[in-house]
Order: structure tokens, then C-alpha cells, then sequence
């Protein structure tokens, strides 16, 4: 499909005047000037097609109200100056050209600086502009909602005017997943995707290598509902998220091995391997089922198939952090990845059909989904699973966690006119049991409609 325009700049919203208002009177007080102009990137909530994205696969996410803005005003010396409107986050000062992003503590900062060197390396120029910058977030941290590729998106399209260099949404989103990997996230490029390309009122189908998207219409009677757990994780900050995505890709070089001319050195993502046999996908589960154990592979034992050293290991197959890793869930994760991608396709065909029982059948993947998610892949909580089945309980035809996972959010589907019955049936199932999250559950949890991507806004 042809590519999107640029990210638009428009007038602020009438309901959005007092936010960015207040934005702007900040950024007046630390600066003593007027921003130039406003970034917005929003968060999002994956629908269905949890941790496939890095391994080639498509998803299903929609962007949500919730965003990062920031005022901006470019500076002509170079200079990035941060300040965030809640005072728990420091502010921020460096010259562009020397910046540095440490991957051991990740400061909130570290995300502006990732969308700013992606950008920088992308034009690979010589004279750059920096820019002064209040930020303000309404995505929850650790929530699985994708507060920090926001940031990331944000900060991208504040560099980018700043310099007054244009690219395609598309573009865009290619360099943002590439730039969050300076913290070490070795994510696919789904969150970056639907911040920046999202269309309001619809989901989107994204595929990958090389980025594609397609608007999917939601059943009109679908309301989505996301409540988040309250438990946090910080994907960057441990290294259960880039184990999976170094167990998917051993997984992919192990089954390689199994068939001749396939060279396991060639093949990183699960999709890379399904695409070079040309398997469906119920083929390919089938040669997990046949090839793979279920019981944890050691890492000698995953260096005796491929017939290298641990020290060659490293340098084939596994990242920075997960070096001291000894145990591979191989079967798991594959069977988890090629039955989600399944999923998938299953969703995205029945909001084109549009049955009479569309709702029930989407609910039932969604479900699924999860399942697959706690059992196969082990990225689920206790506090999500119970939030999941309280979901269910009020009404939710289906309800899974989205995002990373290890905490924050459930994103559930119910038809719209039992919204209200949801959100007070979980509201005392869930938050009222436990005092300290029923204090933010008004934040916590909301019902939401597909919202639009990212955009400048004119300051006015």
C-alpha cells in the first residue's frame, strides 16, 4: 500500500484547549518564550498478536486517547532541554551531539534521547538543531500501553520539525524501532507503527519487513474496555522480555536444522523460517509438535544442535543481557508464536466478514490469546490472570492481557451498551478488594475507542 503523508499538523482540539494550555504556560515559566509548535504521539492497546511482532508476524493494536505531548521550540545551538510536568522525573540537559544513552538505569530521558539519535543518524547531518521541551504523559508507566515508544515517537516528530526535515508516518516508524534499541529493547515495531500511522475510529492491521498497514473496520456493537492491574514491570530494565525474543529465535534455528537446505545461521525470526519452507502456519506448529521437546533446553544442549561454542552462541543468537540465560523454552515459545499469528488472521477475517456472532467469535480469540500468553509464554501475572477473570465475570465476551506483559494491562471486548455494567462490576471485583488500587482505579480503568496517530498541533 502507498505510504501515509506526513504527520499532519493541526489546530488543538476544542477539549484538549485546557491540557495543552497549561503545557504551554509551563514551558513559559521554564523558558521565559512560547513553544513553536506541539508533539502528540499516543499510546496504544494491542487487540490481539502479543510478543509475534519481533518475530516477523502481524498484529491488531489500535492507538488509544492517552498520549505524550510536548511543547517544543527548536534551538539554534544544539542544545536538548527537558523538563517533564510531573516533578518525579528529573530534568534533562545535553548537546546533541553528545549524546549518550545508558541501557543499566532507564530514565525516562533515555527514550526522548532514543528518537532523537534515530532521527540524527537517519539524516546523518552535520549541523543539527536541538530543541527546549516540557513533556507530558497521560500513557500509565509499566502499563503495557507503550508509554515509552510514545516518548520515543514524540520526540522523533519534535526533532524532525525542529530541523524542519519531513518523512512518511511509515518512514518514521521504521526509524523509531530501530532507535528504541539504544536501551536495549529489541522490539518488532508495532507500538512505533500504530502511533504514528493510527486512524481514528479504526483498527489496524500491521505488517512487517517492510512495514504495511491496513485500517480494520471493528464491529459497530464492540466496545473495548482496558483496566490495568496496578503490577509494573519495566520491560528495559529486565531481561524476561529480550529472553523471549532470544528463545523465539533459537527456536526458529533449531527447527532449521531439522530440514536440509536451510542454513539456522541465516534464520533469526520464526517467520523468517515458516516464509523460507513455505509452511502454513498449521504446518508449522505441526513441526514444532514433531521437532521440539517441551522440557527446557540447556544451553549446552542447544549448542550441541547447532554445533557451536557458548562463546559462538553469543555472537549467533543471543543478546547483550541475556548472556548468563542457561534455560531456552523452545517448544513453548513457538507454539505460542505461530498459534497467536493464527489468531491473528482469524481476527482480522472476522471484522471484514462482519457476522452476526462477530463480537462472541473475537472474544473467544482474545481469550485464547491469553491463555496462550500465561501458559505458553509465561509473560502474564497473577494480579492479570484474576483481572482477566473478573473481566469475563461482568461481561466480557473475551479479555487478555496486552502489552509486554509481567503486569499492566487487560484490554477487554464487550458490546457497547454493557460498558457501564463492566466497568462497575470490576471496579468492586477488582480495585475495591485491594485499597491502594482502588485509590487510582478512575485512572486504571476506562473504556476506549480507536484513536487517531500522531500529529503536530499549531501553538496557539
Amino acid at each position: 500500500m502507498a505510504q501515509d503523508k506526513n504527520p499532519p499538523t493541526l489546530p488543538i482540539p476544542e477539549d484538549k484547549k485546557e491540557r495543552f494550555e497549561k503545557i504551554k504556560a509551563k514551558f513559559i515559566e521554564i523558558y521565559g518564550e512560547e513553544p513553536k509548535f506541539f508533539s502528540r504521539a499516543p499510546g496504544r492497546v494491542n487487540l490481539i498478536g502479543e510478543h509475534i511482532d519481533y518475530c516477523g508476524y502481524s498484529v491488531l493494536p489500535m492507538a488509544v486517547e492517552l498520549d505524550i505531548v510536548m511543547a517544543v521550540s527548536p534551538d539554534t545551538l544544539g542544545q536538548i532541554s527537558l523538563v517533564n510536568t510531573d516533578p518525579q522525573y528529573q530534568s534533562y540537559n545535553v548537546d546533541v551531539n553528545q549524546i549518550v544513552i545508558t541501557k543499566d538505569v532507564p530514565y525516562w530521558y533515555n527514550y526522548v534521547l532514543c528518537g532523537i539519535q534515530g532521527i540524527k543518524e537517519h539524516f546523518q547531518s552535520d549541523t543539527l538543531r536541538g530543541f527546549k521541551a516540557v513533556v507530558d504523559g497521560t500513557v500509565p508507566r509499566s502499563a503495557g500501553l507503550s508509554s515509552s515508544s510514545a516518548l520515543v515517537c514524540c520526540s522523533a516528530l519534535s526533532i524532525l520539525k525542529a530541523n524542519e526535515w519531513t518523512m512518511s508516518k511509515e518512514q518514521l516508524a521504521e526509524v523509531c524501532a530501530k532507535c528504541e534499541r539504544f536501551i536495549g529493547t529489541e522490539g518488532g515495531g508495532m507500538d512505533q507503527a500504530i502511533s504514528l500511522t493510527a486512524v481514528a475510529g479504526k483498527a489496524k492491521l500491521i505488517e512487517f519487513n517492510p512495514l504495511r498497514t491496513q485500517d480494520v473496520l471493528l464491529p459497530p456493537n464492540a466496545a473495548f474496555v482496558v483496566g490495568n492491574s496496578l503490577a509494573e514491570m519495566n520491560k528495559a530494565a529486565t531481561p524476561q522480555f529480550n529472553t523471549r525474543v532470544v528463545e523465539c529465535r533459537l527456536a526458529a534455528q533449531v527447527l532449521a536444522t531439522a530440514r536440509e537446505g536451510v542454513k539456522w545461521r541465516e534464520i533469526r525470526r520464526l517467520g523468517e523460517l515458516q516464509e523460507k519452507l513455505g509452511y502454513t502456519l498449521d504446518e508449522m506448529l505441526n513441526l514444532v509438535t514433531s521437532k521440539l521437546h517441551p522440557e527446557p533446553y540447556t544451553k549446552q544442549e542447544v549448542c550441541e544442535i547447532l554445533e557451536v561454542t557458548p562463546e559462538e552462541l553469543v555472537e549467533t543468537s543471543l543478546s547483550a543481557n541475556t548472556t548468563h540465560v542457561e534455560s531456552f523454552s523452545l517448544y513453548n515459545r513457538a507454539t505460542h508464536v505461530y498459534s497467536e499469528a493464527k489468531r491473528v488472521v482469524q481476527f482480522k477475517a472476522i471484522c471484514d466478514q462482519q457476522p452476526g456472532n462477530a463480537l462472541e467469535q473475537l472474544g473467544e480469540l482474545m481469550n485464547q490469546s491469553h491463555a496462550s500468553c500465561r501458559d505458553m509464554y509465561d509473560c502474564s501475572h497473577p494480579d492479570l490472570d484474576t483481572l482477566v477473570e473478573v473481566s469475563k465475570a461482568n461481561g466480557a465476551v473475551g479479555s487478555r492481557m496486552t502489552g509486554a506483559g509481567w503486569g499492566g494491562c487487560t484490554v477487554s471486548i464487550i458490546n457497547a451498551e454493557k460498558v457501564s455494567s463492566l466497568l462497575a462490576g470490576v471496579k468492586a471485583g477488582y480495585y475495591q478488594p485491594n485499597p491502594d488500587k482502588f485509590s487510582k482505579v478512575d485512572e486504571a480503568l476506562f473504556a476506549t475507542t480507536p484513536g487517531g496517530g500522531a500529529a503536530f498541533y499549531i501553538a496557539q
